[in-house]
């Protein structure tokens, strides 16, 4: 159970711990985990940080494409990178 005023989601299958009111885009930094791996295999994450660039998009809740940077965090949220 996490501290109060955190929340826990799972990163990758990692339980993680962060601020209630924390992006789902700075979940991920904080874990370590990249939102999306490009093409030519380069770890991609969140550039613009206002939904523009979609460099943060991640698998949520089994919801391909995500903008992460636009999604706050919840309780038991599931994330996933992008294969």
């Amino acid at each position: 159970m996490p501290e109060p005023g955190y929340i826990s989601l799972l990163v990758n299958g990692r339980r993680i711990a962060v601020a209630q009111g924390s992006m789902v885009s700075a979940a991920m930094l904080n874990a370590g985990a990249a939102q999306r791996v490009s093409v030519s295999g380069e770890a991609r994450s969140a550039l613009c940080g206002m939904g523009i660039c979609f460099e943060c998009r991640a698998v949520v809740d089994g919801v391909p494409h995500s903008r992460t940077c636009q999604l706050p965090c919840r309780e038991g949220m599931a994330v996933e990178t992008h294969p």
